[in-house]
């Protein structure tokens, strides 16, 4: 059996080396080309005295260990919407503005990444009330929308360092206070990477299907930037989230491989996808299956599903892919689903209702809210499951070719006359294997090229 998920193959990691949270250290080039913007006088050590008696002491102690041990003996609690409560504070489009902003040329009201900067005291207060009224272990940084990619629609590329860095200043310091309260239950910092606004697998134009308005080396540098600002302002975990594009994941987890080779350091990481609707796929048509296959080269730490559905929609497609996950599980449902005026309606104990049976299920290690959740909400979730057994870390199994598409397949049901993994893969059904099939392409006769292909397989 496993006692911990499967491990990256970097040395810091496999040696659960701690992370010395001393971040002044990083100068290559990279990093600094990240910090282009940054504010003179920016702090960027976080770590803590050795000698510290707290349960957790950053740069003396190695967060994979904690964190493999945490979610292994009890239920773990992530945060709710940041959205939703920002929504509750009624904000204006000069709250948003401040003072360094007031004669930005661009509206920027619906910027909520932006009021990390110009109105902190509001969403350091959300941080707490999710980490004192829900009791949340992890609490994610106020960064859905701070890459370059993101913000260009406010005209706001040049402060993505700190927007980045802020939220997850205010988020560390939030931690922090609460932690030095009841030092035994650290509270930890999720760096929070959303899937931009646009996508590296699909066309934004219907008529020109191979069009794209970003292509993968843009999405890395983005994230790149974005990973350096995030762990500058003292995040403990990355979380690549709120994907439906695996190539945009795919990027975002190239770019967490590059920061983490420039800089020697162990960083968990945890990716969560989003099914956008009943048939249980991502936007670029992956099953929750093939999505994990896809990105289980990263070695998250924690996988899971977010946002789009409402835990009793869900429920099928976390159980289909904790039966496939080989480290730890993850799910922050929506509020239910949303109503004709675009709010949500569950209630603290419906979702505490629906998450029960998650848990009964031995589906999850770690439980949040998306879209409509409170504090409220995560308080009924944990109080309704924090005697409940996590997921077990499945046995490790022999190693396998695990493929992906648009679904998932596994080469180990398939043998050839000595008894090992062959598949046949027919090569007819290829213009550039068969004059014939393109010749019947070319022509239409798609009928027939139909049949070449049945051949091969009967």
């Amino acid at each position: 059996p496993q006692t911990e998920p499967p491990m990256p193959t970097y040395d810091a990691a496999r040696n659960h080396t701690a992370s010395p949270y001393e971040y002044g250290q990083f100068t290559a080039p990279r990093i600094v080309a990240a910090r282009a913007n940054m504010p003179a006088g920016t702090k960027l050590d976080w770590a803590q005295p050795a000698n510290s008696k707290a349960a957790f002491v950053r740069g003396r102690d190695s967060l994979r260990s904690y964190i493999s041990e945490l979610f292994q003996k009890q239920m773990v609690y992530y945060d709710g919407a940041m959205g939703t409560m920002i929504q509750k504070e009624k904000l204006e489009e000069e709250d948003f503005r401040a003072e360094r902003f007031k004669d930005f040329n661009m509206p920027v009201k619906g910027n909520n990444d932006l009021l990390s900067m110009t109105t902190p005291e509001i969403i350091k207060k959300i941080y707490k009330q999710y980490l004192e009224i829900g009791g949340s272990n992890l609490i994610g940084t106020n960064t859905f929308s701070s890459t370059t990619i993101a913000q260009a629609d406010y005209g706001m590329e040049h402060i993505v360092y700190e927007l980045n860095y802020e939220g997850a200043r205010l988020a560390r310091e939030a931690c922090d206070e609460v932690t030095a309260a009841d030092p035994s239950n650290p509270r930890f910092v999720v760096g929070a990477m959303g899937p931009t606004n646009r996508t590296g697998s699909i066309s934004p134009d219907v008529e020109d299907p191979t069009a794209r308005n970003v292509d993968f080396d843009e999405l890395v540098t983005a994230y790149y930037e974005q990973i350096v600002a995030l762990m500058d302002g003292g995040c403990d975990i990355l979380m690549v989230e709120t994907i439906f594009d695996t190539l945009n994941a795919k990027a975002a987890v190239y770019a967490v491989g590059e920061y983490l080779e420039d800089t020697g350091i162990d960083v968990p990481l945890f990716i969560s996808g989003t099914l956008v609707d009943q048939s249980g796929r991502t936007l670029s048509g992956q099953t929750g299956e093939a999505f994990y296959a896809s990105i289980r080269h990263a070695k998250p730490m924690c996988v899971g599903l977010n946002c789009a559905l409402g835990a009793q929609q869900m429920a099928p497609f976390l159980e289909r892919l904790s039966k496939c996950a080989e480290c730890f599980v993850h799910v922050y449902s929506n509020a239910g689903l949303p109503n004709a005026m675009g709010g949500y309606d569950d209630t603290p104990a419906d979702m505490a209702r629906d998450n029960l049976s998650f848990c009964e299920k031995g589906l999850v290690n770690m439980i949040g809210g998306c879209c409509g959740s409170t504090p409220p909400h995560i308080k009924a979730i944990r109080e309704k499951t924090s005697k409940m057994t996590p997921r077990p870390l499945p046995a490790q199994g022999l190693p396998k070719m695990w493929l992906s598409g648009l679904e998932d397949l596994v080469v180990d049901d398939v043998h050839n006359a000595i008894g090992l993994p062959f598949l046949n893969v027919g090569e007819r059904c290829n213009i550039a294997g068969s004059r014939k099939f393109k010749r019947l392409i070319v022509e239409g006769k798609y009928a027939e090229a139909m049949d070449i292909a049945k051949q091969q397989v009967e």
